[in-house]
């Protein structure tokens, strides 16, 4: 069987889904591994690195016409789709709620397509969870980016001529992103808030050394897969007064709130924003679901009275090499759990929760 996977449009998405070191992983499956020619060049794999782990090189009708499971990011284009075969597989990350019509064309064309932003929340599932991976990073470099934009130090610094206050941060959201937020702004020395609608990232952000915001009289609102739901019109109104006063005192903000399949939930309102410290900064990782704020534009940094709104589509294109290779894992773990060892050959069992809740039918 021939694993294989095609460039991306680089202008959009410069991670890869097959890193050179994970090939051998799929060989020693039995697989047979093709990629286009050029494929990880712009991340510094050259094709010789790729051709000395065993991988081979075709132009891509060739790829997309001869691969039994096709490993992508994001959706290939129409002129690609078009050339794959009935019966085969494409993995990858494909956002059914928005490509819902293309998705179901391929499905009646008998492709069987697995989207891994669906996996379950359970323990099994941890090793192939893309979400958590590459939010991990994104939370990081959240962080990163904004203390550089920041025009002023972020630990608290005690020289003979004064003191500098440490940097004050509120992090939207205590997911994997948030969490990490969390983490990294603490290391640098930042003082670090946090809120979130589920009561249960208290004790993960207080692990951190995060302060929690606890709005009163708060409601569990987490589904049972694990991610936030809606809130009820009394909690956001208690969080919204929560928020107006916090934010005051806030140097930098990073927002990370997102509900699954739905428009990003509206945290921060303008009036808000007017009350913040003139060279504050809010970084919008909602910003490619509408944004957590009023003013949030994706890919454009807005200005409003002094406070700086940065909302990026893809903040992992400035990590390319780190997200690429933790997805290229993500990816191979996936594919072991519909490799049947014993017959060699790939199983669709729908009875696998994983491998059920992430078919798109």
């Amino acid at each position: 069987m021939i694993i294989g996977s095609v460039s991306e449009n680089k202008d959009l998405e410069k991670r890869v889904s097959i890193t050179p070191d994970i090939i051998k992983k799929y060989i020693s499956l039995g697989f047979k591994v093709l990629i286009e020619q050029n494929y990880g060049e712009h991340l510094g794999f050259s094709n010789e690195d790729y051709k000395k782990e065993g991988c081979e090189i075709e132009e891509k009708k060739s790829v997309l016409e001869k691969s039994d499971i096709i490993l992508q990011l994001n959706l290939p284009e129409e002129s690609s789709l078009s050339l794959i075969k009935e019966k085969k597989l494409l993995i990858g990350v494909f956002n059914p709620y928005q490509n819902n019509e293309k998705l179901m064309s391929l499905s009646k064309k008998n492709i069987n397509i697995f989207s891994l932003e669906l996996l379950p929340r359970i323990t099994r599932a941890q090793s192939m969870d893309i979400l958590s991976s590459q939010a991990n990073l994104a939370g990081y470099k959240a962080v990163i980016d904004s203390f550089a934009i920041f025009q002023k130090a972020v630990p608290m610094m005690m020289t003979a001529a004064g003191t500098i206050p440490a940097a004050r941060v509120l992090v939207v959201g205590a997911g994997v992103a948030g969490l990490q937020a969390i983490a990294t702004a603490k290391r640098m020395g930042a003082i670090v808030f946090a809120t979130d609608v589920r009561i249960a990232s208290k004790e993960q952000v207080e692990s951190l050394g995060g302060k929690f915001l606890t709005v009163e009289g708060s409601e569990n609102l987490e589904t049972k897969g694990g991610y936030a739901k809606e809130a009820s019109d009394e909690f956001k109104k208690k969080q919204e007064e929560l928020l107006a006063e916090t934010l005051k005192k806030i140097n930098i903000v990073i927002c990370t709130a997102l509900i699954p399949g739905k428009k990003a939930p509206l945290i921060i309102k303008d009036k808000m924003i007017d009350n913040m410290q003139t060279g504050s900064v809010i970084y919008d990782l909602a910003a490619v679901q509408g944004g957590n704020t009023a003013y949030t534009k994706l890919n454009e940094t807005i200005e409003k009275n002094g406070v700086k709104i940065l909302g990026e589509s893809n903040i992992l294109n400035k990590l390319p090499i780190s997200a690429s290779s933790l997805y290229a894992k993500n990816l191979h773990n996936f594919v072991l759990n519909l490799y049947d060892k014993k017959s060699n050959k790939i199983n669709i069992n729908l009875e696998d929760e994983i491998i059920k809740n992430t078919m798109v039918k």
